[in-house]
């Protein structure tokens, strides 16, 4: 049984994934349908990359990602289906697949235009419905890709920033948000370890400053700010029972600074 694997910005509140999936089921009752979430913001492509991106890894081998974070449906901007070395994609040429591909490795993309594979009217607002599901289903059971549509020599492309070292300061950015207002930094343990080798460090993030690395949250004292690794495996500045987000009023992109407290005039 072949899984196909939703991600999209639809919500709970409508009744737009239960239909995408009607569609599937319609052509492929014999299929596993899982959802890694709908709650992205509406929207963002750049929060559904990453949580793709951080997710797909942990699915068998050969499950669909079907993802539907896509502001420019109805627009010239292309629809893909994608095989890499173990797992196919289908969605919308606009960075959200690509930082997934990458990692799996990128063997074959195609863009959708054979509407043998479509439902028989598709809206100029809806694709994940009329579009993205039913190339899903047809891919569960088995069409080859080269039967979707053309080759595509490239795919729009998102990237996650390097953090970056300049004299005796790490910089980094908040490239992620979780529903705990956890801020996820592009700054991995390794990086974090290299650049202290132990020593007192100064983690600047808007006005505060952080000297506190805790293994887990329940280690840290109640309405601390201290940093953990995440697991996401990045750098993640953390508030004890509470939300770092909301007190640090802080957002994706912010950047940060790490430093050793013998700098910290620096």
């Amino acid at each position: 049984m072949r899984t196909i694997a939703l991600l999209t910005d639809f919500g709970a509140k409508d009744n737009y994934v239960g239909v995408m999936k009607g569609v599937i089921l319609n052509i492929n009752h014999k299929v596993n349908l899982v959802d890694i979430t709908h709650e992205i913001s509406p929207q963002n492509v750049w929060e559904a990359g990453f949580l793709l991106y951080e997710s797909f890894k942990f699915f068998p081998k050969n499950t669909i990602f079907l993802v539907v974070v896509d502001p420019g449906v109805g627009s010239k901007r292309r629809a893909l289906a994608i095989k890499t070395k173990n797992y196919y994609f289908v969605g919308p040429d606009n960075g959200v697949l690509s930082l997934a591909v990458k990692e799996d490795g990128l063997r074959k993309a195609v863009s959708l235009e054979n509407k043998k594979y479509f439902l028989r009217e598709v809206s100029s607002t809806f694709w994940g419905r009329d579009v993205f599901s039913p190339v899903s289903a047809y891919l569960s059971k088995g069409i080859s890709i080269d039967k979707l549509g053309r080759v595509c020599n490239k795919i729009k492309e998102l990237k996650i920033p390097s953090p970056q070292i300049k004299g005796s300061i790490l910089s980094g950015r908040v490239i992620y948000i979780d529903r705990f207002g956890n801020l996820i930094t592009n700054i991995n343990l390794k990086d974090f370890k290299n650049f202290t080798k132990n020593k007192e460090f100064i983690f600047k993030i808007k006005s505060k400053n952080i000297t506190k690395f805790y293994p887990y949250y329940q280690k840290a004292k109640n309405d601390e700010l201290f940093l953990c690794e995440g697991s996401f495996g990045y750098l993640e500045v953390s508030l004890k029972n509470k939300s770092a987000s909301s007190f640090l009023k802080a957002k994706i992109k912010d950047k940060v600074k790490l430093l050793l407290k013998k700098y910290a005039r620096s």
